[in-house]
This record gives structure tokens, sequence and C-alpha cells, in this order.
């Protein structure tokens, strides 16, 4: 468990920014206008570089591609599930009309959209997670044509 720590922490951080972001959008008015949620993966990229570079400082010459993998894939999950979960506590709770928003350009069955809509922030994290994790670990992966010249 100590391991996950660091990813952890990371992506509740994670989660409280790309919170913040969308509160920020909600005051503005802009928070139905879904293309502003691109900038959701430059945030959580920004959470998933940042755990990698730090487990790989942590760790130094122990850090390994499952290492690290893990621990973007553990940080992108946590800020993907707590921001889900706030979601759908802002869309029924807070403003129940956003949905309402939402879907009058998208939708005419109610119910079914509002739980599309909810899987669909879920899948779209995991989805961003699991893409940028493998990116940025061929920036953080060792690479075995080193260990070729050197062993």
């Amino acid at each position: 468990m100590k391991r996950l720590t660091l990813p952890i922490r990371f992506g509740i951080v994670t989660s409280a920014v790309l919170i913040a972001y969308f509160l920020i959008l909600a005051i503005l008015g802009k928070h139905t206008n879904v293309f502003y949620s691109l900038f959701n993966g430059v945030i959580t990229g920004f959470g998933i570089y940042e755990t990698i570079k730090y487990e790989k400082l942590r760790r130094g010459d122990a850090f390994n591609y499952s290492s690290g993998f893990t621990s973007g894939l553990t940080t992108g999950f946590v800020a993907t599930i707590l921001f889900t979960i706030f979601f759908a506590f802002y869309a029924t709770e807070l403003d129940t009309q956003f949905l309402n928003h939402l879907s009058s350009a998208w939708a005419s069955d109610y119910q079914n959209f509002q739980g599309i809509v909810f899987f669909t922030v879920a899948i779209m994290g995991f989805a961003t997670t699991l893409v940028l994790t493998l990116s940025f670990m061929q920036l953080f992966k060792t690479s075995n044509n080193a260990k070729k010249i050197i062993g």
C-alpha cells in the first residue's frame, strides 16, 4: 500500500484541480460547452507526468516501467473517479438544470442521457489516463539500447 500513497495523493490533487477548473467554468457560464473539457486532458496529463517524474526521482535505479506505469494509472484513475463523483453530485444536486442545458441539443430521453453523461465522463477520464500514461512512460523508461552498450 505504501507504493500507492504517492499516486493516490497526486490523484486527489489532480481531481481537486479538475473540480476547480469545472467550477470556474460554471461561474463563467461556460461549463455546458463540452469543448472546454479538452483542457481536462492537460490537467490530468500534468498530474500523471508529475507523478511518474517524482516516482522516478524517488526510486532512482530501482525505477522500472511497471512501477511508473502503475503510478500513472493510479493517479489518473483516482482523479477520474473522484471527478466523476463530483460531476454526478453537481449535476444532480447543485445545478439540477445543468443536464437539461447539456441535453437540449443532444437527447430527448433525459433519464438515459443522464446515465450516458456520467458514463462518458468516466470513460473519457480512463481513456485519457491510459493513453497519457503510455505516452509519458516512453519519456521515462530506461532504454534497452543503453543497457546493451554498457553491459
